[in-house]
């Protein structure tokens, strides 16, 4: 099986078995998830989506959190961690937003990637999820599972991982099956105890298969 077919087969499958998936982001916006992404580096989704909330009720739009003093974002954001990088790059980003932006999120890969605090993997969300755009979200689990069923070969650098399905994974697949490896990697192939009994893809699983330890 080349890893194109490979590759069919497990969007096939995780289709089947995770039907609604979707980020587990809460937002309304799209600003908001820029937010969101940003406050999820080295933190959970769940801790972000109880202070999100918080924080867009203090400052309830792009103009307000543009103007806002950092030190007033970054009380709010903190139990997130790395509490001052992220207050200042979230005002960095919504000035640019509000100032040269009208408050609108570009809906152009290069444009969203040259916002402060803006990378690759937030980049690929917003294209994906708010302008139904082709996108793949290169995150842990995405490259956790690939290399673990064998998409891609002992590659941990998320861009080579992000070209490497870009060439197997069909461009209107690839945003939802970001979303389903995260279902699956959270459910069923959780790191250090993976539950491979369980698993929909053990037979076509290159780690299954090897009989490998994690």
């Amino acid at each position: 099986m080349t890893k194109k077919q490979l590759a069919l087969e497990v969007i096939r499958r995780l289709k089947e078995e995770y039907p609604d998936s979707h980020c587990t982001l809460a937002y309304d916006k799209a600003w908001q998830l820029l937010v969101s992404v940003r406050l999820a580096a080295q933190c959970t989704d769940a801790r972000v989506d109880q202070i999100t909330p918080l924080l867009y009720e203090r400052f309830p739009s792009v103009a307000a959190l543009a103007e806002a003093p950092v030190e007033e974002i970054e009380e709010i954001v903190r139990p997130c961690g790395l509490g001052p990088s992220k207050a200042r790059d979230i005002s960095k980003c919504m000035k640019v937003l509000h100032y040269e932006f009208n408050d609108q999120v570009p809906d152009d890969f290069d444009t969203l990637l040259s916002l402060p605090g803006v990378g690759r993997k937030s980049a690929n969300l917003v294209m994906g999820d708010v302008f139904g755009k082709p996108a793949i979200v290169a995150d842990t689990h995405c490259i956790r599972l690939c290399n673990l069923i064998g998409l891609v070969d002992d590659e941990k650098d998320p861009a080579k991982v992000e070209k490497a399905l870009w060439k197997i994974v069909p461009p209107e697949e690839g945003n939802e099956l970001c979303h389903r490896f995260v279902d699956h990697g959270r459910a069923v192939c959780i790191a250090r105890r993976p539950q491979c009994a369980q698993c929909c893809l053990q037979d076509i699983c290159r780690y299954h298969k090897m009989g490998a330890k994690r």
